[in-house]
C-alpha cells in the first residue's frame, strides 16, 4: 500500500512508477549548492536508498545556496550533516554518506548496485571520473553545473547520446572561488531532480542529447541539441 504521504505523487506517477522510485539507488556526488535541491526533492518523492559523496565540511559561505546545511552545521561533515536533514525530512528513505572525494580507485564501489548517478559537482575532473564509469556502466547520468546566473543541465545516455567527454572536452576547473547565486543552483537543481524521478519512475529523460541552458539574468531557457563526437576517447566504442 502506497503511503498517504506520496498520494499526490501517486496520481501522476501511478503506483508502479511510486514503486519504482521506492525500489530504486542513487548515486549523488556533492552535497552542496546542487545537491541540496536534488536530495531534498529525491528524499521527499521516496526514492529508497540514495548514496551521497562529499569530501568537505560545512562553512559559512555555503550557507547561501545550502539549504541542507545551517548554522548549527558549521565544521560538520557536509554528508553527515546532509543525512541528519534528510532523515528528518523522510525517516523512510535510507541515507549513505560518504566522506571522500570521488576517484577513479573508489567509484565503482561507491556506485555499486546504483541505478543513476547525479552531478552536483563544481570540479571537472571528478565529473570526468563519474563520466568515465557511466559510460563503462551503461548508467544513465544527469549532469548539472552553476556560476553565477547561468546554469546547465544534460542527461547523458551512455551509447545514446554524448557523453560528457564528447560536450566538454577542454573543460578545466578554475582557480579560486566562483560567483553564485543561491536561485541558480535552486533551479538546476530542480531540474535535475525532475529528471531523475522521471527517470526512476520509467519514463524517458527530458534532457537526452540536449543542453538546457539557464540564463538567471532574463529568466530564460534555451536548449541545444548536442551531437556524440565519433571520435572520443571515452565513448566512441558504444553503440
Amino acid at each position: 500500500m502506497i503511503s498517504e504521504r506520496y498520494e499526490r505523487q501517486v496520481l501522476l506517477l501511478s503506483e508502479e512508477g511510486q514503486k519504482r522510485l521506492y525500489e530504486s539507488k542513487v548515486f549523488i556526488a556533492g552535497a552542496g549548492g546542487l545537491g541540496s535541491p536534488v536530495l531534498v526533492y529525491l528524499t521527499l518523492a521516496g526514492v529508497g536508498k540514495i548514496v551521497v559523496a562529499d569530501n568537505d565540511t560545512v562553512s559559512l559561505s555555503n550557507l547561501n545556496r545550502q539549504f541542507l546545511h545551517d548554522l548549527s552545521k558549521l565544521g560538520d561533515i557536509k554528508t553527515d550533516s546532509a543525512r541528519d536533514t534528510l532523515n528528518r525530512l523522510n525517516p523512510d528513505v535510507e541515507i549513505e554518506g560518504i566522506f571522500e572525494a570521488v576517484t577513479d580507485d573508489n567509484i565503482s564501489e561507491i556506485t555499486k548496485d546504483c541505478s543513476l548517478i547525479i552531478d552536483c559537482l563544481d570540479n571537472f575532473e571528478a565529473r570526468r571520473v563519474l563520466n568515465r564509469e557511466a559510460v563503462r556502466t551503461g548508467i544513465f547520468m544527469i549532469h548539472g553545473a552553476v556560476s553565477g546566473w547561468d546554469g546547465q543541465a544534460t542527461t547523458i545516455m551512455p551509447g545514446k547520446t554524448p557523453c560528457y567527454e564528447c560536450i566538454f572536452p577542454f573543460d578545466k576547473t578554475p582557480s579560486g572561488n566562483f560567483p553564485i547565486v543561491g536561485t541558480t543552483a535552486g533551479v538546476i537543481g530542480s531540474i535535475q531532480a525532475n529528471e531523475a524521478v522521471r527517470i526512476l519512475a520509467g519514463y524517458e529523460p527530458s534532457l537526452g542529447g540536449k543542453l538546457l541552458i539557464w540564463d538567471g539574468r532574463t529568466a530564460s531557457v534555451d536548449q541545444i541539441p548536442l551531437l556524440r563526437n565519433e571520435k572520443c576517447h571515452v565513448c566512441s566504442g558504444l553503440k
